[in-house]
């Protein structure tokens, strides 16, 4: 009984939200619409360890493709996240803007490496993992953020990897306001800033559907 009173109350430390915030019901729904793409960061919150370790542990039991399982994970805490950030490229669709802007960079990373070489059935693993870690992110309280544009080789060579870094995941709390905006089909889909606000695109679900 004492473990398993000891287990209950590390895990009720592990999904506390971050200090000042309120727990909602963290129904799937709310994730996902929480589960927004921050460019900006608090640089005074300070992700632990424990918290990127809990992301990375959605991993263990997420679906596979071919159950192949062959993504591994190297946690960046902000004693290391310099080096990451002058090697990543955030938001491609605002050049100008040069994200993240000064004193919002993230503090934290989850590089994702993959044992094998990349295939379509790592990109479906890469899909299903990242968005598992950013939704349980969300659930922790926190944010985050994919990143597909990074140097690669020099990811690999400041951090000694044994495998290709193949995604970033910068994780954080989020200072940025973005807003959804319903489209048609045939609507554009960049997402913008307008007024401080970062507005995301996104087709009517109706207009998803094959009719």
């Amino acid at each position: 009984m004492a473990d398993n009173y000891l287990e209950k109350k590390m895990e009720e430390y592990r999904l506390r939200p971050a200090a000042g915030q309120a727990r909602p019901q963290a129904t799937l729904s709310r994730l996902l619409l929480k589960n927004r793409s921050h460019r900006g960061y608090d640089t005074g919150f300070i992700v632990r360890e424990d918290q990127l370790r809990h992301i990375i542990e959605v991993n263990a039991c997420i679906p596979s493709a071919r159950n192949q399982q062959a993504l591994r994970f190297r946690p960046v805490l902000a004693d290391e996240a310099a080096k990451v950030t002058p090697l990543v490229r955030l938001g491609g669709a605002l050049p100008e803007l040069r994200l993240p802007l000064p004193g919002t960079e993230p503090n934290a990373y989850i590089i994702v490496c993959s044992t094998v070489a990349e295939d379509r059935y790592i990109d479906i693993d890469l899909g299903i993992s990242a968005q598992s870690m950013l939704l349980r992110a969300v659930e922790l309280g926190l944010n985050g953020i994919c990143i597909g544009a990074f140097d690669r080789a020099k990811i690999a060579e400041t951090f000694g990897l044994q495998w290709e870094p193949v995604l970033i995941l910068a994780i954080g709390k989020g200072v940025e306001r973005i807003e959804l905006e319903e489209i048609g089909a045939d609507g554009d889909r960049n997402y913008y800033r307008e007024n401080g606000v970062h507005r995301v695109p996104k087709i009517r679900a109706e207009e998803l559907i094959i009719k």
